[in-house]
């Protein structure tokens, strides 16, 4: 759920990391496990806590404190998109350009986890859902394209997939399934 003062999801991907790393508390520590010396002794892993909002992100399997940041800040990005909402009205709802640049002619969504869009297509695309009541058909129906290709695209990626039926099983739906 969305608190009023907390930010939305979509405005807040829509800033550059930047900008988005000065609302962070970074924390810099030495990682455990294996990695020889340099991982024992040098403060490489990152984890940023994203204070108006109280999420936060980690990395520490890189040995370079730069690469972790980079890590903990995508997958910051992806953690903003998964649990903020934005309110929306169904019948007023109509797709960003963004988002309708990931639908093929065949009518599926694609986009890949690993592109730097997807946590704003996943923002959306949540947000479309939660304005559905949870009614997968009626979110697809919105995007115009098939409940099938909908939820595969659903169920496309584990950590988008967990929250889905995190929010379908609060509302009283069944999980999908892959």
């Amino acid at each position: 759920m969305q608190d009023r003062d907390q930010p939305n999801a979509r405005g807040l991907l829509a800033l550059d990391d930047e900008r988005l790393l000065a609302q962070c508390a970074v924390d810099c520590y030495r990682a455990r496990g294996p990695g020889g010396q340099k991982r024992n002794k040098t403060s490489s892993a990152v984890r940023l806590r994203h204070l108006p909002t109280g999420l936060d992100a980690r990395s520490e399997e890189d040995r370079s404190q730069h690469v972790n940041r980079a890590k903990a800040m995508r997958r910051l990005r992806t953690t903003i998109a998964l649990k903020l909402r934005t309110p929306a009205v169904l019948d007023d709802y109509k797709p960003t350009a963004r988002l309708r640049s990931y639908i093929d002619g065949a009518g599926r969504l694609r986009v890949n986890a690993k592109n730097e869009d997807f946590p704003l297509v996943v923002a959306e695309v949540l947000d479309l859902l939660a304005a559905a009541l949870m009614r997968v058909s009626d979110a697809a129906e919105k995007l115009g394209i098939s409940t099938a290709h909908f939820a595969a695209f659903l169920t496309s990626d584990p950590a988008l997939q967990t929250e889905v039926n995190r929010m379908r099983t609060g509302a009283g739906f069944k999980r999908l399934r892959a």
